[in-house]
């Protein structure tokens, strides 16, 4: 299929679908008169890589993982896999914005809430 059927079916639009093959997402042929074509399986694929960005991961780990979880024998097993390492990162990070608003919240308030030590003085002087 052309890309503009491509476009149609995907929903995604003409410039998103040539800047996702420059990146290496999708793969085209050109035919004799130099249109890209494109396989049915594209639009499937399309749809997962969409999903994926929309649960947070980056175009550069779809790539990586993509060819590995087409070609696993139990892709359900091989995603879940994934998830469970994006789910680590994910805490990771909530755990360092929960300590970055513990310590915001420290500051707030304070003399000069940028000096490093000015929380923990103004704290240890009130008790």
């Amino acid at each position: 299929m052309r890309i503009g059927e491509l476009s149609e079916r995907s929903g995604l639009s003409r410039d998103a679908i040539r800047f996702y093959e420059r990146v290496g997402l999708v793969e085209s042929h050109r035919s004799p008169n130099g249109y890209r074509e494109f396989a049915a399986e594209t639009v499937p694929w399309l749809a997962y890589v969409r999903t994926a960005q929309r649960l947070g991961f980056s175009l550069a780990e779809i790539a990586a993982h993509g060819k590995e979880l087409r070609e696993a024998p139990d892709s359900a097993a091989a995603l879940s896999a994934l998830f469970a390492e994006k789910i680590a990162v994910v805490d990771a990070k909530m755990a360092e914005l929960a300590a970055l608003r513990r310590e915001l919240a420290e500051r707030a308030g304070t003399g000069c809430p940028l000096r490093p030590d000015t929380g923990t003085r103004r704290t240890a002087a009130r008790s």
